[in-house]
C-alpha cells in the first residue's frame, strides 16, 4: 500500500497539468489499489450494483453513510471532473477549498467497491498539485488522518447530518493541512540539526581523507546519489586502486553499502542511517592509545573484494 502510495503521487506529478477525467480517476484508484483488494478485478472500475455499500461501525452496527447507487455514479462523476477541472460552478472558490472539496465528493459518492479513502487524497493531492501548491509533494495527510481517524469520521458526520454542509469538513481538513505543514517543518528541522553535527564529526574525523569526506558531506545533501569507483576517480585525479579503497574502507565503516551494477562494476550508496551514524561518531568520546594519540574508532569490518 505504502509502495502503490509512492508511485500514485509519482505519477500525479505527471498528470497535475491533464484535466481530470472519470478514466484519469479509475488510473488513480487502480493504482492505489494494486495488489491490495479483496476483488482484484475492481481496481479501476465502477462499484457493481451489486456491490453497493454502507458505511457502518462495525462495533455497534449503526449506519452513518449511504452512498449513491451504482446506476448514479457515472453521472456524478462526470461532474466532479467537471468541478475538480474549473468547469464548474461560475463563480470563485479558493483552490484549496475546491481540493478538500474533491476530497469529501469521490469519498461521499463512494464510488469504488474499496480504496475510495487512498483515491480520496490522491485526487486532493492532484488538485494541489495542479494549482500549483508544490509543497504537498513534501507532505502528507494520511498520516495526521491516521492518528486521529475519529475526527475525520466525524468531519463527514457532521456534514451530513446538516444538510450537507461542507462547513465541517472544510473546517477539520484546513487543520489537517496546518498540521501536515508543521510536521514538514519540525522533519526538516531536525534533519537540519542532524547535518550539522554529522558536518562536524566529518570535519573532525582525521581518519577520513578529504576525498571520503566530500563524498559523505554530498550524501548528506543528496542521499539518493549512486557514488562509481570511476566517478571518484575523476572527481579527485587519483588512480583507480586509490578510489577503490576510498569506497570500500567507507562500506566496512558501515557508511556506505555497494553492490554489483553489472559486470565487475560496483555501486555504492549512502546507508539511510548516514545522518545518525555520523552523529553518534560526533558524539562518541575519543578513545586513546597508550601513547595518548586517537585511536581509530572502533566500527564494525565488513570485508568486500572485487
Amino acid at each position: 500500500m505504502i509502495l502503490n502510495n509512492y508511485r500514485t503521487m509519482q505519477r500525479i506529478r505527471d498528470l497535475k497539468t491533464s484535466a481530470l477525467t472519470p478514466e484519469l480517476v479509475f488510473e488513480i484508484h487502480h493504482r492505489v489499489t494494486e495488489g491490495t483488494l479483496e476483488k482484484p478485478e475492481a481496481a479501476g472500475r465502477f462499484r457493481l450494483e451489486s456491490e453497493n455499500v454502507r458505511v457502518i461501525d462495525d462495533v455497534e452496527g449503526t449506519e452513518f453513510h449511504v452512498p449513491p447507487v451504482a446506476t448514479e455514479l457515472p453521472a456524478r462523476i462526470a461532474a466532479m471532473c467537471a468541478f475538480a477541472n474549473g468547469d464548474t460552478p461560475d463563480y470563485f472558490i479558493h483552490p484549496v477549498i475546491r481540493g478538500i472539496i474533491l476530497h469529501f465528493w469521490l469519498a461521499y459518492d463512494h464510488p469504488f467497491y474499496d480504496g475510495n479513502g487512498r483515491t480520496a487524497r490522491a485526487l486532493f493531492y492532484w488538485s494541489m498539485l495542479r494549482h500549483e501548491y508544490h509543497l504537498f509533494e513534501f507532505i502528507s495527510i494520511s498520516d495526521i488522518l491516521l492518528r486521529a481517524p475519529i475526527r475525520y469520521a466525524e468531519a463527514f458526520l457532521h456534514t451530513e447530518t446538516d444538510d450537507n454542509d461542507l462547513t465541517y469538513f472544510i473546517l477539520h481538513q484546513a487543520g489537517v493541512i496546518r498540521e501536515a505543514v508543521a510536521s514538514l517543518h519540525d522533519y526538516i528541522e531536525s534533519k537540519k540539526t542532524e547535518m550539522k553535527i554529522a558536518g562536524e564529526c566529518l570535519r573532525g574525523m582525521a581518519d577520513l581523507n578529504h576525498r571520503q569526506q566530500a563524498l559523505l558531506a554530498h550524501a548528506l545533501r543528496e542521499p539518493t546519489t549512486r557514488y562509481l569507483i570511476n566517478a571518484h576517480r575523476n572527481s579527485h585525479g587519483v588512480s583507480h586502486q586509490t578510489a577503490r579503497d576510498d569506497l570500500f574502507d567507507l562500506v566496512e565503516r558501515g557508511l556506505l553499502t555497494v553492490s554489483k551494477a553489472g559486470g565487475r562494476s560496483y555501486t555504492f550508496r549512502a546507508t539511510q542511517d548516514l545522518s545518525e551514524k555520523l552523529g553518534k561518531l560526533a558524539s562518541a568520546p575519543a578513545q586513546m592509545d597508550n601513547e595518548g594519540d586517537t585511536a581509530p574508532l572502533k566500527l564494525p569490518f565488513r570485508t568486500v573484494g572485487d
